[in-house]
């Protein structure tokens, strides 16, 4: 198989399993705080392993600064996962997913206040372009407090995985799943005053699905795009990314009954087409490979290049 062909097909299964996570997390059952502490813990569980059996936690290449910047971008990932899980249950699965797709223009925002980087006429076309398409998306009426929530919750969550990109694109030479653990395993500690340890007794099955948020969606899903990041130009990682929208939207038609209005569907191109010009315009600096491990390493280190939750 061509190195590419196989880069496609592991960036495609990884945000398929992306496209599923929704349905993990409310099968579980658990308040969000007890699925974000429990999704760290096991993945770091996960991504520790894979690490020490590759070979990484050697020649590591953290500094006090990057690993600070990793610790930072944690914090960011961390609640940005806990105000999207509140946008599931506040609104839609469907809803929240495409509302959380406008991260990459909050970056392009980010990076014209702390760089000073110049928005061009073009980008900020699409940054119109993709509000319309939000308008359009939410369907919300003023009324409509959940439906409001659940928008609040889920554009948070796009401002916090902007700002965990942001922080984390500073970090070189690390390998991504190392700077992944780090950020993993800053969320237990971080969370745990805010998970109540009473009420997980009592979930069950739930387990099961909580299991498979740190094993199948953090562990597995992070390598397998790591892996394909090296394999794939930018422009076919941001194609590919919107795989994750699509079947999160199948699902939730084919598991709950959720589906976007006639009014709604119209929003969700224009959310992508302008989600997907601005990534694709954006001028990612090559990575540097990290210290005595494999020639070539992605620079980020959270989820960032695909938007996979």
């Amino acid at each position: 198989m061509r190195n590419e062909t196989r880069g496609t097909v592991e960036l495609t299964l990884a945000m398929v399993l992306s496209g599923t996570l929704g349905v993990f997390v409310v099968e579980s059952g658990a308040s969000p705080f007890a699925v974000v502490f429990f999704r760290c813990l096991f993945g770091a569980v996960a991504l520790g392993a894979y690490s020490l059996l590759r070979g990484f936690l050697t020649g590591h290449g953290f500094t006090a600064r990057k690993l600070g910047l990793a610790a930072l971008g944690g914090v960011f990932i961390v609640f940005n996962w806990v105000f999207l899980f509140e946008a599931y249950a506040a609104t839609s699965i469907s809803l929240a997913t495409v509302v959380y797709h406008t991260q990459p223009f909050f970056l392009v925002l980010l990076g014209a206040v702390f760089l000073r980087e110049r928005i061009s006429g073009a980008k900020l076309g699409w940054l119109v372009l993709a509000f319309a398409g939000l308008v359009l998306v939410s369907g919300v009426r003023p009324g409509d407090t959940a439906s409001l929530a659940g928008l609040g919750y889920a554009l948070a969550a796009a401002v916090l995985y902007a700002l965990a990109t942001f922080v984390t694109k500073r970090i070189t030479g690390v390998r991504p799943h190392l700077i992944a653990l780090v950020q993993v395993l800053v969320g237990l500690p971080l969370l745990l005053p805010f998970v109540d340890f009473g009420t997980t007794g009592g979930l069950g099955t739930g387990w099961a699905w909580l299991v498979g948020l740190g094993l199948i969606h953090t562990g597995l899903m992070y390598v397998l795009m790591y892996a394909a990041y090296a394999k794939l130009p930018t422009a076919k990682i941001a194609v590919l990314a919107f795989t994750y929208p699509a079947v999160a939207m199948g699902v939730d038609w084919a598991v709950y009954g959720h589906h976007i209005g006639p009014v709604q569907a119209l929003g969700v191109p224009l959310i992508v087409l302008a989600s997907l010009k601005v990534t694709l315009a954006a001028r990612t600096p090559a990575a540097a490979p990290a210290p005595r491990t494999a020639a070539r390493a992605p620079e980020a280190a959270s989820p960032a290049a695909t938007r996979a939750a």
